[in-house]
């Protein structure tokens, strides 16, 4: 069965809305909520002004992945950096390498774009993935993300 890593499309968003559902629900910081996912992910993917993208994993039509990435600027780099959210492999599909070239594939957008630095963010509790991002590279910073709601 071939995976093919592509950029989304709208009609993939109740497939991806499945796919957040599952990380949502192992986050502490974050819970489920299809109506929000539904509107997040078509601003993501309809961005006109290519600032982001939702790639996924295309098996023979069935979404198995999908990994978002978002431009920002930067002060520190002096110019673009991005962050790199929502990277999630469905369960059945996990230890075939399709994590590993969502990334390559949201690093090569970032190349592209001269992006010298891409951040993301995980869950401390989530071991597996925590391990999973060091063994790729990733280094842990000292910073601490701090939310309010508004």
């Amino acid at each position: 069965m071939a995976i093919i890593i592509r950029l989304a499309r709208p009609g993939d968003i109740p497939a991806l809305c499945d796919l957040l559902h599952d990380l949502f629900s192992i986050e502490s910081d974050f819970a489920p909520d299809r109506e929000k996912q539904v509107r997040a992910l078509g601003l993501l993917i309809k961005d006109g002004a290519a600032r982001s993208a939702v790639f996924v994993a295309d098996s023979d039509g069935l979404i198995v992945g999908m990994c978002s990435v978002q431009t920002v600027i930067s002060t520190a780099e002096g110019g673009p950096a991005a962050i790199l959210e929502d990277l999630v492999v469905h369960r059945d599909f996990r230890g075939q390498g399709i994590g590993t070239r969502l990334l390559a594939e949201v690093q090569h957008w970032c190349r592209q774009r001269t992006i010298s630095r891409l951040h993301l963010l995980a869950d401390r509790n989530n071991r597996k993935a925590m391990d999973y991002y060091v063994g790729l590279g990733w280094c842990r910073t000292r910073l601490l993300c701090l939310k309010k709601r508004l």
